[in-house]
């Protein structure tokens, strides 16, 4: 929100500085992004008037014109603007002038004809982006002046960023108020005088939803001038607050809104059709809007009607049939209280974002909807002419605002200033908060402006905001800080980014919330819808971490990039609370944190020393392995994002973790993406699983190494013979032998079955305390093929083999 310096002190105008009110706004919760000056930085520029115009006499779309710049000479100036007339004060730039953007003025010859200047729009000179024409000055400025000065160009306009809870303030008088009570300045309100009423005309109003409409005031104004001119104060004052000049009706309603917060609307009286009714929308019913756009209505979004037609978008914006227009005039005017919960999140619905939505989905005061009637029709009739009718006001139920009470030591503790009664009644009287005072307890009426005052923080917030929060003492936090146990077979999510980042992956932080289509496809769960998303494509909250690296990935791969290494730590959210047993619950709604990770493109980045190879499966896994340093276990399994089959279960002891996989084919192309990545993700709780070193004697005597082939079924995971043979170790005393085992060999063809397998393992025997014998070595190799023979079905396809150590 822009507001000029001298709009602002048209009600107050405290002894600061403009950099001063910034500084004080700022600190009181108003943030001023940015002073700047009511124009860009030029120089050379004066007022001028045009004495003579005759046209070019080698250009039919040039005029040559004899122009007074007030140095006592005429000069010759041609130029090429179409509402150049004789008499006309203009913006003259004078030779060694330099205007926005480093454009230099010089004298020229145009078309055979020296120009000593050049005549100047709005937007060459930077004050808007009309370039229609020439721009046309006050006739009752002096020649010669710098236009700078003439046009007050070096103004202060501050850049104002508010928080939804400030909606009081999203008007120039309500910043006004709050400089009045920052500073002490009196505030200079403005008193409304009702405009006589001559003639009898109303126009018939029924709200029929009381739950849409408290408050509902309009009256008739006739005879109006649709081509009368916005008077320049006006014009200069909406272009500085960033609103363009349109015409004087529409000007004049946007000019109230932004003075008093107050958004109206002006219908075009003869293109009613019928009575107005306030009331919800009806399935079917359509509206083509003031933007051109036409949006189809229903009964949760309200309206303005009239006979079979819908008018207005109630409390966002109006219809195109009934809008003013040069032919307009007869008008009815309207100002209305409408409740923020019927307005909120409408505008979005449609995609809009409205200057009046904004300010009625967070409260605008119910009490002032006459006064202002009153004053914009004022305007209207100053300006455009015509008649008005009586105000017509219908209530069908206001706001019943509660007292809050503030204690003043809860006050003192929360603030952690001892701010003393008097000055917590000082507040309160500079904001205009009734106030009653009973011992050290205030209880408070919020007026009907301030729809943020609810609760007690929120008026301990309005003492401190009021009181400064420069003034705040800075104190070192005091309190014990005992050194707490940090758990040695456990590290922090610090300490595992870190191990991800060092297998050469990027941590990326997404959106929590997803498009739903995409997360169908990719989490495998039905995800948790929101009720009011930030854009449609972030409809729903993510149930895979997968959503978000996948889109930063294509969106990497939109810029060329090749190879992509991305990981994420976050959150994701379920219904289901089965589907993250033990996970924190919020309502209802399971947020387990998980890992997840994504690689892409090359296995390496192009070198001279490695074949270029693309990025599959067992790199990831191998990646996983080493990350998580507890023991991981791969089963074959399906997953609907993945490929059918490059895709495995995560297991830690037994217990699933995650997935891994390729990315299904089909969504790769879904995504037109070049290659497939390779995904998974696992739970954080296992990630950050650390192994405890734990001390084991080493043997100096020589172990004995046997190679065991076995037959087994081609669809039996190795993972589960290494499983089985770890049972044998801890339940088969001569099978305690065995220190490591490792698989060195798959075989599948000739001299098996077709649906068998040969899986060769190598096993290494050791005694901490002697040399063991063949003998035991035998018996151990034994121990180990019984238990796989029954539990797996196993058999030897060649005797155990024997190597030297």
């Amino acid at each position: 929100m822009r507001i000029p310096e001298s709009w602002l002190r048209r009600f107050v105008s405290p002894a600061w500085s403009a950099e001063e009110i910034a500084e004080r706004l700022t600190m009181a919760g108003l943030e001023v992004e940015e002073t700047m000056r009511a124009a860009p930085p030029f120089h050379g520029v004066v007022v001028a008037r045009v004495d003579e115009v005759a046209r070019h006499p080698a250009a039919d779309r040039l005029s040559v014109c004899r122009v007074d710049a007030g140095a006592g000479r005429m000069r010759t100036i041609v130029c090429g603007a179409p509402n150049v007339v004789a008499g006309m004060r203009v913006a003259c730039a004078l030779p060694g002038a330099e205007l926005p953007g480093a454009l230099k003025i010089a004298p020229v010859k145009m078309r055979g004809v020296a120009s000593e200047g050049m005549l100047c729009s709005a937007r060459e000179l930077g004050l808007s982006e009309d370039h229609s024409g020439i721009l046309a000055l006050d006739p009752a400025l002096a020649l010669g002046i710098d236009l700078r000065e003439a046009l007050a160009l070096d103004e202060a306009v501050f850049e104002i960023k508010l928080t939804p809870n400030l909606a009081h303030c999203m008007s120039v008088f309500g910043v006004a108020r709050e400089l009045a009570a920052l500073s002490g300045a009196p505030l200079d309100t403005p008193v409304f005088e009702a405009v006589q009423a001559t003639l009898d005309d109303r126009l018939p109003v029924r709200v029929l939803a009381p739950d849409l409409c408290g408050r509902f005031s309009g009256r008739i104004v006739r005879g109006v001038d649709p081509s009368a001119q916005t008077p320049e104060w006006m014009k200069r004052r909406l272009e500085r607050a960033g609103q363009r000049s349109i015409t004087a009706l529409v000007d004049i309603s946007n000019y109230v809104m932004l003075e008093l917060g107050r958004p109206t609307h002006v219908f075009d009286l003869d293109r009613i059709d019928g009575d107005l009714e306030v009331r919800w929308g009806r399935p079917g019913e359509s509206l083509t809007l003031l933007n051109g756009q036409t949006v189809s209505l229903d009964e949760r979004v309200g309206v303005i009607a009239a006979g079979d037609g819908v008018e207005s978008l109630a409390g966002i914006m109006g219809g195109e049939a009934t809008a003013v227009s040069d032919g307009t005039r007869n008008v009815y005017v309207e100002a209305a209280f409408w409740w923020p919960a019927a307005i909120a999140g409408r505008p979005r619905r449609y995609n809009l974002s409205t200057d009046a939505g904004a300010r009625f989905e967070r409260g605008v005061d119910p009490a002032t909807t006459v006064e202002h009637l009153e004053y914009i029709t004022r305007l209207i009739v100053d300006v455009c002419g015509g008649r008005a009718g009586p105000v017509d006001d219908v209530v069908t139920g206001l706001p019943v605002r509660e007292p809050v009470r503030l204690r003043a030591d809860r006050a003192r503790k929360v603030i952690g200033v001892d701010i003393g009664d008097e000055e917590i009644a000082s507040v309160f009287e500079r904001l205009q908060l009734p106030a009653r005072r009973d011992g050290g307890v205030f209880l408070v009426q919020p007026p009907s402006f301030r729809f943020d005052l609810q609760i007690e923080e929120d008026l301990i917030e309005e003492v401190v905001r009021i009181w400064g929060y420069e003034r705040l003492p800075v104190r070192p936090p005091v309190g014990p800080m005992p050194m707490r146990p940090v758990p040695e077979a456990r590290r922090s999510v610090a300490q595992l980014a870190r191990a991800i980042a060092a297998r050469d992956y990027q941590e990326v932080v997404t959106y929590s919330f997803v498009e739903s289509a995409l997360d169908r496809r990719l989490g495998g769960a039905e995800p948790i819808r929101l009720l009011n998303p930030i854009a449609a494509q972030m409809d729903v909250m993510r149930t895979s971490l997968w959503s978000g690296l996948v889109e930063t990935l294509r969106a990497n791969v939109n810029r060329k990039a090749s190879r992509v290494r991305l990981f994420e730590i976050g959150r994701v959210f379920a219904a289901d609370r089965e589907q993250a047993a033990g996970s924190h619950q919020v309502a209802g709604i399971a947020q387990p944190l998980r890992v997840g990770l994504l690689a892409y493109g090359p296995q390496c980045d192009e070198q001279w020393g490695l074949a270029t190879r693309g990025v599959d499966f067992f790199d990831l896994k191998g990646d996983l392995e080493t990350i998580v340093e507890a023991t991981l276990r791969f089963e074959r399994a399906e997953h609907p994002a993945l490929h059918p089959g490059r895709s495995a279960r995560v297991f830690c002891e037994a217990q699933a973790i995650g997935w891994i996989g390729e990315l299904h084919p089909q969504l790769q192309r879904e995504l037109e993406l070049p290659l497939a990545p390779i995904l998974a993700e696992i739970d954080l709780a296992s990630a950050l699983v650390r192994r405890v070193p734990v001390h084991e004697e080493s043997s100096r005597f020589p172990p004995i190494v046997r190679d065991l082939a076995l037959v087994v079924d081609s669809a039996l995971p190795v993972a589960r013979v290494l499983a089985e043979i770890d049972e044998a170790r801890a339940s088969a005393p001569a099978a305690a032998l065995v220190r490591n085992v490792r698989l060195f060999d798959e075989y599948r063809g000739k001299g098996l079955e077709n649906k068998e397998k040969s899986l060769a393992f190598r096993l290494w025997m050791q005694d901490t305390r002697r040399t063991l014998s063949e003998a035991e070595a035998a018996e151990a190799v034994d121990a180990i093929v019984f238990r796989l023979t029954r539990s797996v079905g196993a058999r030897l396809r060649s005797g155990p083999r024997s190597e030297e150590p």
